[in-house]
């Protein structure tokens, strides 16, 4: 198992986020998309959308199951990764990188401190790994 990275922080049904010039920008994880196999669609909010902490945000669909995806902070919807859209499997490819979801606008960066850190991660799916 790879370590998660240690710059962003991540919510307990397998979201990351990272932020970037005081908005935030939000993926799934490398352990999520190893799980769901082979991505072929994501229904992702339109910017504009507002959305509040954990809850629903879209789903991704992959050749094994249909997941719903979760909002690791409250905010506004700025931007769509259409790359995603267009050929989700570039997030099996790159999860952390060109494979991020939406760009949000962050509501209250208090939330922060109810996300994970990497290593806390790291220990929720080795212990999820174990059952």
């Amino acid at each position: 198992m790879t370590e998660s990275p240690k710059d962003l922080k991540y919510t307990r049904e397998h979201e990351w986020v990272r932020l970037e010039d005081g908005a935030a920008v939000v993926g799934i994880t490398d352990y999520a998309q190893e799980q769901l196999g082979d991505l072929v669609y994501f229904d992702l909010p339109e910017p504009g959308t507002e959305l509040r902490q954990f809850e629903k945000l879209g789903e991704a669909e992959s050749v094994k199951a249909v997941s719903d995806l979760f909002a690791p902070l409250s905010g506004e919807v700025i931007e769509v990764n259409e790359s995603a859209r267009e050929s989700p499997e570039i997030v099996n490819s790159d999860p952390y990188g060109e494979g991020w979801l939406v760009r949000m606008s962050v509501a209250d960066f208090s939330e922060l401190e109810k996300l994970l850190t990497a290593e806390e991660y790291d220990a929720l799916i080795a212990a999820e790994s174990e059952e």
